[in-house]
C-alpha cells in the first residue's frame, strides 16, 4: 500500500472542538449511574457531595500536571508520546500497547453495550436487539470518524450540547423545585457493608475518566502548546462543576434515602416522576446521546495512539496501520482495527471486566507521567513553557498521591485483576523487541 509522502494529519481542531471533546469524552454514563454507589459508600448526602468535589480536585490536579507536559510535547498519541519522550521507547510502547489492545477497545465496547441496555430499558425494546444495537452503534460512530476530523469534532460539539439538556434539567429542577433535605440526610444501616469515603471518592474518579484523551489528538489541534492545556484545564473544571451540581440536584429532588433505594434507576425515576412521560423520554434520549458522544470521543482518540505507534514502526502491519487516507487524512485502518477489537469484546461480553483490569496499569503510567513534570523541568530549566502547572510542586504531588490511592485500592480490592493487567503489559515486551529487531 502506497502512502503519499505529503499526507499528514489535518491540524483543524480549535479550542471549542477540543473543549467539547474533553467534556464529551468525560461525561458518559458515570454521572447518571454512579449517584447511588457514591452515596452508599459515603454514607450521607454531605459526604457524597464532598466525594464528588474531592474526586474532581484530584482529577483537576492531574489535568493541570499533564497540561504542562502537553504544552512541551504536543505530539499525536498523548500519554504514549509523553512516556516515550520522558523515559524511553519501551515505556512509551507499553503505555500505548495496553491502551490500543485492551483498554481503549474495552471502553468503547462497554459504552456500546451500556447504550444497548439503556435503549432497551428506556424504550422497552426486546433485549434480543441489544447485541445488534451495541455493534451497530460503534460501527456507525467508527464510520463517522473515517471522514475528516472536522466531522467528528462537529459531532462532539453537537452531542456535548445535547447531553447538557438532561444535565441542566436535573440541576435546575433540583435547585428550584426539589424539596428534599439535600445535605442533611444520611443512609441508615449501610456502613457495615460499604467502603466509606475513600471508596466513594474512588467511584467519582472513574466518572472523571477520559480527560487525558484529547492529548492523543496533539497532531490535529491548532496551536497545541496553548490549546491542549486550555482544553484540559477548562474542560475538567466544567465537568467538576456539572458533576457537583447534578449530585446536589438529585439529592434535592428525591433525597439520599430514595437514591439509595433506587440504585442505578434513580435518574430514570427522576426523569419520569418529575418531568412526566414525554419529558422523561426527552431526558432519557439526552442520556443516550451523552453515551454516544462519549463513545465518539474515544473512537476519535484511541486509534491515534495506534497510528502514532505504527508511524514509528513499533507494531505488526505498521505500514497499513500508519496509512492516512489522502482525502480524509484520517488513519482509517487503525480505526477499523480498534472497532474490530471492540466488536469482539461486545460479542464475548467481556468489555466491562477488561476495562476494569487495565485501571491499575493505566494509573501506573499516570504516576510516571506526573513524575515526568519534575524530570522535564530538571532537563530543561531554561525552557520557555506555554503553560506551567499552578502551585508547583504541590499540584503534581496531589496528582501523584491521588493516583497512588487508586493503585493501592486496586491492589487491595482486586489483586488477581492487578496481576492480569501486569501480564497484559508484559505481553507487549516481546512484540516490542521483535519490532526493534525487524527495524534493524
Amino acid at each position: 500500500m502506497k502512502q503519499q509522502e505529503n499526507v499528514t494529519l489535518n491540524r483543524a481542531l480549535g479550542l471549542p472542538a477540543a473543549l467539547a471533546l474533553v467534556i464529551g469524552t468525560i461525561i458518559g454514563g458515570g454521572v447518571f449511574v454512579r449517584q447511588a454507589a457514591v452515596i452508599n459508600d459515603a454514607g450521607s448526602a454531605k459526604a457524597a457531595i464532598l466525594a464528588w468535589i474531592a474526586g474532581g480536585i484530584l482529577t483537576l490536579a492531574a489535568g493541570l500536571t499533564i497540561a504542562e507536559v502537553a504544552s512541551q510535547i504536543p505530539s499525536t498519541g498523548g500519554l504514549y508520546a509523553y512516556m516515550e519522550e520522558m523515559y524511553n521507547e519501551l515505556w512509551g510502547f507499553l503505555s500505548g500497547w495496553v491502551q490500543i489492545i485492551v483498554y481503549g477497545p474495552a471502553m468503547i465496547a462497554a459504552l456500546g453495550s451500556f447504550l444497548a441496555i439503556l435503549t432497551s430499558a428506556f424504550f422497552h425494546t426486546n433485549p434480543i436487539w441489544n447485541l445488534p444495537i451495541a455493534l451497530g452503534s460503534i460501527i456507525l460512530v467508527g464510520i463517522l470518524n473515517i471522514f475528516p476530523n472536522k466531522y467528528g469534532a462537529s459531532f462532539a460539539l453537537i452531542t456535548t450540547a445535547c447531553k447538557l439538556v438532561p444535565v441542566a434539567a436535573l440541576i435546575i429542577f433540583g435547585l428550584f423545585y426539589g424539596h428534599a433535605d439535600a445535605l442533611g440526610q444520611s443512609i441508615k444501616g449501610i456502613h457495615s457493608t460499604t467502603g466509606g469515603f475513600g471508596v466513594a471518592m474512588l467511584a467519582t474518579l472513574f466518572a472523571f475518566d477520559g480527560w487525558i484523551l484529547i492529548a492523543n489528538l496533539g497532531g490535529e489541534v491548532k496551536n497545541p502548546r496553548k490549546v491542549l492545556p486550555q482544553a484540559i484545564s477548562f474542560g475538567i473544571l466544567a465537568v467538576l462543576a456539572i458533576y457537583v451540581l447534578v449530585a446536589y440536584g438529585v439529592l434535592k429532588s428525591i433525597g439520599a434515602e430514595k437514591v439509595h433505594e433506587l440504585g442505578t434507576a434513580a435518574i430514570p425515576y427522576i426523569a419520569n416522576h418529575d418531568f412526566g412521560n414525554i419529558g422523561g423520554k426527552i431526558i432519557c434520549i439526552g442520556i443516550i446521546i451523552s453515551i454516544i458522544g462519549c463513545m465518539n470521543g474515544k473512537i476519535m482518540t484511541f486509534p491515534r495512539i495506534m497510528y502514532a505507534m505504527a508511524e514509528r514502526k513499533q507494531l505488526p502491519f505498521s505500514k497499513q496501520l500508519a496509512y492516512l487516507n489522502p482525502k480524509t487524512r484520517t488513519p482509517i485502518f487503525s480505526i477499523f482495527v480498534v472497532i474490530f477489537i471492540a466488536a469482539v469484546m461486545i460479542c464475548l461480553g467481556s468489555a466491562d471486566r477488561l476495562s476494569e483490569l487495565c485501571i491499575f496499569t493505566i494509573y501506573c503510567f499516570y504516576v510516571m507521567a506526573f513524575v515526568g513534570v519534575f524530570l522535564l523541568r530538571k532537563r530543561n530549566p531554561e525552557m520557555k513553557r506555554e503553560f506551567s502547572v499552578p502551585l508547583f510542586p504541590f499540584t503534581p504531588i496531589v496528582a501523584i498521591l491521588g493516583s497512588l490511592f487508586v493503585l493501592i485500592s486496586e491492589v487491595m480490592s482486586d489483586p488477581i485483576g492487578v496481576f492480569i493487567s501486569l501480564a497484559i503489559v508484559a505481553l507487549g515486551i516481546p512484540i516490542f523487541y521483535y519490532q526493534v529487531y525487524k527495524r534493524k
